[in-house]
C-alpha cells in the first residue's frame, strides 16, 4: 500500500448537494425551494400566520388554569397494586414505595412521587410509602390491616416547621394555621362582609 492510495470506504464521504448551478443540475434556478414568494426566501418564520386572518390557535377558546409549578404524580390504583402482587410482581412484605412499583413494571417512572387511588380492591396487608393518597385508598389499606405513610405530609410539616423558625429568627408572630377541614372553610367575600358589620 501507498500513501496515495489510502482512502475512506465506500460512501463514508458523501459530497454536499450543490444547488442553484442551472436547470440541468436537478437543483437550479430555485435550488429546491419551490417558485418564487416569502417561503423561498430567507429568514421567513411564518408559522401560525394566516394571511392576517385570525389564526387557529387564537380561534381555540381557552379555558382553566395550567399551574406551571404543580406536581406530576404517578397514579397507581388499588386494584393495579393487588394484580402485581398476584403475578408476583410485587412482595406484599416488603415495603412498597416508588422505586418498588418501577421495577414491578406498575408505573413506568416516578416523577415527583406518587398517588394512590382508591378504586379496587386489596386482599392482604400492605405497608406502602407514596406521596399521597386518597380518603378513599387510606380506609381500604388500613381496614385490610395495611399502613400508609404518605411523604406530602412529612414535607408539609418540615416547611411549616421552617417558616416558624425563620420567623422567630426575625421576632415575628407565628404564622396563623390554615383552617382545617370544609366546614371551617371561610371565603375571602365572608371575612370582607363580616368586618363591615
Amino acid at each position: 500500500m501507498k500513501l496515495n492510495e489510502i482512502r475512506d470506504n465506500e460512501g463514508a464521504h458523501k459530497k454536499r448537494m450543490r444547488v442553484g448551478r442551472g436547470p440541468g443540475s436537478g437543483k437550479g434556478k430555485t435550488a429546491g425551494r419551490g417558485v418564487k414568494g416569502q417561503k423561498s426566501r430567507s429568514g421567513v418564520a411564518i408559522g401560525g400566520f394566516e394571511g392576517g386572518q385570525m389564526p387557529l390557535y387564537m380561534r381555540m377558546p381557552k379555558r382553566g388554569f395550567n399551574n406551571p409549578n404543580a406536581l406530576k404524580l404517578a397514579e397507581v390504583n388499588l386494584w393495579r397494586l393487588q394484580e402485581a402482587i398476584d403475578a408476583k410482581k410485587l412482595d406484599a412484605k416488603k415495603e412498597i414505595n416508588g422505586e418498588a412499583l418501577v421495577a414491578a413494571g406498575v408505573i413506568r417512572r416516578v416523577k415527583d412521587g406518587v398517588r394512590l387511588l382508591g378504586t379496587g380492591e386489596i386482599k392482604g396487608k400492605l405497608n406502602l410509602v407514596v406521596w399521597s393518597a386518597t380518603s378513599g385508598a387510606l380506609k381500604a389499606i388500613e381496614a385490610a390491616g395495611g399502613t400508609v405513610e404518605q411523604q406530602r405530609i412529612e414535607a408539609e410539616a418540615k416547611a411549616a416547621a421552617r417558616v416558624e423558625k425563620r420567623n422567630a429568627a426575625k421576632g415575628r408572630a407565628p404564622a396563623p394555621k390554615a383552617p382545617q377541614g370544609d366546614a371551617n372553610k371561610v371565603s375571602a367575600r365572608a371575612k370582607r362582609t363580616a368586618a363591615k358589620k
